[in-house]
């Protein structure tokens, strides 16, 4: 007994430093500040604002086909911290651990060894891909935790026959339903927990698996329930709209079956092979051969789990980016780590995971203090760093404007960006919402002339002001009566890519401030 005692007394402590670890990396990533917002995250905390000060417009993000839950999640943060980007990343942070405690346990359900679910845990915590987006304010790591959870709980209520785990299921698939559109995934791969049931000479006994059935009925009732909650709000019929923009019909695999499904499997090997980072490619090939015999049913769940999605997500997606294969994340570091079932190659495996290990840290490292200089796939530096979705500048521009404010307060201040939603304007409303009397407002791209709603505010006396990105602008500044208050470099393009090639090296975000106007 005291043997057993010790054991889990030591299991607990490694556990906590495991979790203990994946929050301090996440957190880090929040506070230091080192990733300016993201388009989409302006967006998304842009609606929590919104619906946080007028309860009216709580399904916001339906007008853009999107479901609300996150940007729920970020309303009470955003009461905590009063830097917006923060409060919304944190969200993601939280969702991230609880991420990492759902692999913990799953692993421990499906192997029954606490070396599994250590390493699993280990892994996950210190992977770059998990890092970098559980510190995030997308919606994408609410969704992997939910997912991880789902499976859990569907899988403990059919092992179990147990009601509250079913239920416990269901309110975790909602949650994923009400977060993003791939949460359907899992609820089209929660039967195969069904494999889980005990077989006898005989097969699974019909009791068994009616019983089974009905308690996944009641897991996907209560979800349809959550589900149907978006109803109150009157946009739920873009769900169904915005979803076909993302995604091509069904016939398309009859038309051009290996278009995208191949360059978007080739696209996520790189995910994988620079942010997994590239030895944990060999920990789930292994994982999958070594374990294929012994634990054929856990082994064929998590290939299910993983490559499924990939795959169907391969070959129907318009768009491929790292972050919508964000959950299968946790089931395919379960994969790889249920290496350490085979004795026989153990201490090969084990140099393998200390260099996964050292190699993940260091490019959580290069995240945390210079982000320029960590290996990135090129489509996610592009997006995150480079171009106009990157919000280099912004939080900058903001302080300015907000100065301006402070030393006449009675002045109505009036600032047009490039665009009409995302990084801007939405990037510096989430900054100034406090601030009534300074109106952001979009004036589109391409400028080759000054907008009309910008000549018309400084004709009224405002103090007027536009923020735009360098390649939006297509005229000199001078001719346009602007004048040059500041400028924000972002990161240098990847040399050879075609924005490169089109855009020159870097792209700068300009303040201006609008001269006199006849």
């Amino acid at each position: 007994m005291d043997k057993i005692r010790s054991e889990w007394k030591k299991v607990i402590i490694l556990s906590a430093g495991v979790l203990a670890s994946a929050l301090l990396l996440r957190f880090l990533r929040v506070v230091l500040y080192n990733q300016p917002v993201f388009g989409d995250e302006a967006i998304y905390i842009r609606w929590a604002q919104v619906a946080k000060a007028e309860p009216s417009l709580r399904f916001i993000s339906l007008s853009d086909g999107k479901q609300p839950l996150f940007i729920w999640s970020i309303i009470p943060f955003l009461k905590l911290f009063g830097d917006p980007l923060i409060a919304g990343r944190l969200v993601s942070v939280f969702s991230g651990v609880m991420s990492l405690t759902g692999v913990i346990i799953l692993s421990y359900i499906l192997f029954n060894s606490l070396n599994i679910s250590l390493f699993a845990g280990l892994i996950y915590a210190v992977m770059p891909f998990a890092v970098f987006f559980d510190s995030m304010a997308l919606a994408d790591a609410l969704l992997s935790m939910f997912g991880i959870w789902t499976l859990i709980f569907g899988l403990l209520s059919v092992k179990y026959k147990r009601l509250d785990y079913a239920m416990l299921a269901g309110f975790a698939l909602g949650g994923a339903l009400l977060t993003k559109s791939p949460g359907l995934y899992f609820a089209l791969l929660l039967p195969s927990a069904l494999v889980f049931l005990e077989h006898s000479k005989k097969g699974v006994r019909i009791k068994d698996l009616i019983q089974a059935s009905g308690l996944l009925a009641v897991s996907y009732l209560l979800a349809y329930f959550m589900y149907n909650i978006q109803r109150l709000g009157p946009n739920f019929h873009m769900l169904t709209l915005r979803n076909n923009d993302y995604v091509y019909p069904v016939f398309h695999l009859l038309e051009r079956p290996f278009d995208p499904l191949l360059p978007f499997l080739n696209r996520s090997f790189e995910y994988f092979w620079i942010w997994g980072p590239s030895v944990f490619i060999f920990f789930i090939i292994f994982g999958v051969i070594l374990n294929f015999t012994k634990f054929k049913k856990e082994t064929l769940l998590l290939c299910f789990w993983s490559f499924v999605p990939l795959v169907i997500s391969a070959e129907y997606a318009k768009v491929f980016t790292a972050r919508y294969i964000l959950y299968i994340i946790p089931t395919l570091t379960i994969l790889g780590a249920s290496v350490l079932t085979s004795a026989a190659y153990k201490k090969i495996f084990k140099t393998l995971a200390i260099i996964l290990v050292v190699h993940a840290l260091w490019i959580d490292f290069l995240l945390l203090t210079n982000i320029q200089k960590a290996p990135m796939p090129t489509s996610e530096r592009t997006g995150y760093l480079e171009e106009w979705t990157s919000g280099y500048g912004i939080k900058e521009v903001a302080m300015d404007i907000r100065n301006q404010y402070l030393q006449n307060p009675n002045q109505q201040i009036v600032v047009g960006t490039e665009g009409y939603f995302g990084t801007l304007p939405d990037g510096l409303q989430i900054y100034l919402n406090d601030l009534p009397k300074i109106i952001v407002l979009g004036v589109g791209i391409n400028l080759s002339a000054l907008p009309k709603s910008l000549v018309e505010s400084k004709k009224a006396g405002n103090k007027t002001f536009l923020v735009i990105n360098n390649s939006r602008l297509s005229a000199d500044y001078n001719d346009l009566n602007l004048n040059l208050l500041a400028t924000y470099p972002k990161a240098f393009r990847t040399t050879g890519t075609s924005d490169y090639n089109l855009k020159g090296p870097q792209e700068v975000l300009y303040l201006f401030e609008v001269g006199d106007v006849n």
